[in-house]
Order: C-alpha cells, then sequence, then structure tokens
C-alpha cells in the first residue's frame, strides 16, 4: 500500500514538474472568411503572434461564394471556424443545423442588436459594412454630371452606362444593398426602380468592392459599393467621394461561428476568443465605425460622429429568409450583364 502511494506521490510531483501543453498545441484549423484580402492579414498577424502554436489555414472570397461553399459542405463540413461573414449568411447555415453554438470571451459586450440571441449563440457579430456610393470627381466633372445623394439620382438618364454595381448572388455587398431597396421602397416599388436603374448599368461584378476600384482608376464614374472600400480608395489618392445615401445605407454584420462536425477541436474555440478581444476589436474599428463591441474610439475619418445614423432599421433574420427569393428573381431579371469569374 506505502509502495502504491509512493509511486502515486511520485507520478503526481512528476506531471506537476512538466511543462505545461496547450490544449491546441499542434492543431491546424481552416477558417472562411469574406474579409478583405487586404485586411484580415494584419488581424492574423495578432493571432499568430499570440498562438503560433496554432496553424490557421485561410479560405478567403467573396461573401456570396464563401456562403455558397459552407452551404454547400453540409454533409462534408471543411472549415473549422467562420470568421467574418455576412450574418445573413450564418443564419441561413444555422437554421439547417449546420453551427455549434458558442459563447467565446467577451460575449457579455457584444450589442445585443448584432448577435444570435440565442444562449449560447450560433454566431456573432464583429462589425457592420454598409453601402456607399463612390463617385469619381474628375469623370463626374468632366461629363458635366450632377453629384448623387440618393438611390433615386442614379436613375438619371445621363448615368448609362456609367454605374458598377456588385452582383448580389457574389456579393454580400450587392445582396445588402438590393435588400434595403426593397425594404425603403417595398416590393413592387423597389423591382421597379431596379429595372431603371438597371438601364444605367455598365456592369455587375462579383465583388463587393470592385466598382469602388473601378470608380478610383475611372472605368466607371459611379460604382455602389461599401464605405470602406470608398474611403480607402480616396486615401490611397483616388479621386473619389462616398456618397451616404440619404434615404440609407443598407448593412450587414461581419459575423463569426463555429462549424458543427465531429471533433470540434480547441484550437476553433480559441481563435473565436481572439476574433471578439478587445485588441483586435480596436484594430476592426480603426477602418469600420460601426463594431459589436464599444471601443470608445472615434469614427474613421469621411463618416460622421454618429455612423449608426447612416443605416436603415434592417431585419437580418427577413433578409436571410429572404435570401433565395430576391436571388431569383435578381437573376431572372438582370444577370446578362454580369462580371464573368
Amino acid at each position: 500500500m506505502r509502495k502504491t502511494l509512493w509511486y502515486a506521490l511520485a507520478f503526481a510531483m512528476l506531471a506537476c514538474a512538466l511543462p505545461a501543453v496547450p490544449p491546441a498545441a499542434g492543431e491546424s484549423i481552416v477558417v472562411y472568411t469574406a474579409l478583405e484580402d487586404d485586411e484580415y492579414p494584419n488581424y492574423l498577424d495578432i493571432f499568430r503572434k499570440r498562438h503560433p502554436e496554432i496553424e490557421v489555414k485561410i479560405v478567403r472570397d467573396s461573401t456570396g461564394i464563401i456562403t455558397a461553399r459552407l452551404l454547400a459542405e453540409k454533409n462534408n463540413p471543411q472549415a473549422d471556424v467562420v470568421w467574418g461573414l455576412a450574418a445573413t449568411g450564418l443564419i441561413l447555415a444555422e437554421r439547417r443545423g449546420m453551427l455549434e453554438p458558442y459563447a467565446p470571451k467577451n460575449l457579455e459586450k457584444v450589442n445585443p442588436l448584432f448577435r444570435d440571441a440565442a444562449a449560447p449563440p450560433a454566431w456573432v457579430g464583429i462589425k457592420a459594412w454598409e453601402t456607399g456610393i463612390i463617385v469619381n470627381m474628375i469623370e463626374l466633372k468632366r461629363l458635366g454630371l450632377p453629384m448623387p445623394k440618393d438611390y433615386r439620382d442614379l436613375l438619371d438618364p445621363a448615368y448609362k452606362g456609367l454605374i458598377a454595381m456588385p452582383n448580389p448572388a457574389s456579393s454580400g455587398t450587392g445582396y445588402l444593398t438590393v435588400s434595403a431597396i426593397i425594404q425603403i421602397m417595398g416590393e413592387r416599388e423597389g423591382w421597379e426602380y431596379l429595372d431603371r436603374l438597371h438601364q444605367n448599368i455598365m456592369q455587375y461584378t462579383h465583388s463587393g468592392s470592385k466598382p469602388a476600384k473601378m470608380a478610383g482608376q475611372g472605368e466607371a464614374v459611379v460604382g455602389i459599393s461599401f464605405g470602406y472600400r470608398g474611403l480607402k480608395q480616396k486615401a490611397a489618392g483616388d479621386p473619389v467621394e462616398t456618397v451616404w445615401p440619404a434615404s440609407g445605407s443598407g448593412w450587414d454584420l461581419e459575423a463569426n461561428a463555429l462549424v458543427k462536425k465531429a471533433g470540434v477541436k480547441e484550437a476553433s474555440r480559441i481563435f473565436l476568443d481572439f476574433a471578439l478581444g478587445d485588441e483586435v476589436m480596436r484594430e476592426y474599428a480603426a477602418v469600420y465605425p460601426i463594431t459589436s463591441i464599444e471601443t470608445g474610439l472615434p469614427a474613421p475619418a469621411g463618416y460622421p460622429a454618429d455612423p449608426m445614423s447612416l443605416i436603415i432599421k434592417n431585419d437580418l433574420a427577413d433578409a436571410a429568409l429572404e435570401r433565395d427569393r430576391i436571388l431569383a428573381e435578381w437573376n431572372r431579371r438582370y444577370d446578362g450583364k454580369s462580371e464573368s469569374r
């Protein structure tokens, strides 16, 4: 008995003397993201410095493509974590039983409007992005065009063939804009508006950022895009101004979730804790003024002091449920001008 007790005590002392092994040591995780490709590496660097023992494999594409890929993999999920995908897409995944509820650290600080209401939540938002109308000021003046202030101004025949807009089937920015127009104007009037806007569209692009880039380069006079990208183009020296639609910007949340699969990795939970952490939240806020956790930082240059005043009242759950129907109707009417991949 004494010998057994001595062995047990010796083993316990040896275990205490050994260095602690992180539960995720040596693990790798696959992270699906629709965050901008010139944006997420800065955030990821913070995680890698904190957790060099975890290998992160990023799969990045536009919102529509990542959403479609995630949903298509329902029976054989490849991603471990979703980071910065439209909440409307994650709501669809949650309704199909594809997400593992998880309450990341800092959840108690999140604005209730920007998270799944369940406890624990299936998804949690990190920041919002919103419709911006990006205008090339040199081309506008050269052509003698009026400065647009709202969606309806873009119906002026003088803009015919001069506007680029994201395809809502592949772009979250495209979808949140179409959804906003239908919510603001109503179903019948909204589609009538989009019919008329279609006459002025030069191209529907694959990504939400490309219309802003086209406007910046003078390939389009007007790019319907999102605010961050327009302001970034201006900061880079492009002759553009970002217009916030007077009747309100459409918006969605970039949100995170844990993918339901056999053997959820501890590294996945560690990543989601990081992605809602105070340090990276301040990085989000440096370029996006509406974050799910209040940081106390002023709105970035180009935004009003109260950026929440820009956005419409948006029912994310309804926008998610209506997505397939709206996209089917949009494709039936307008897909002929879409950019080929």
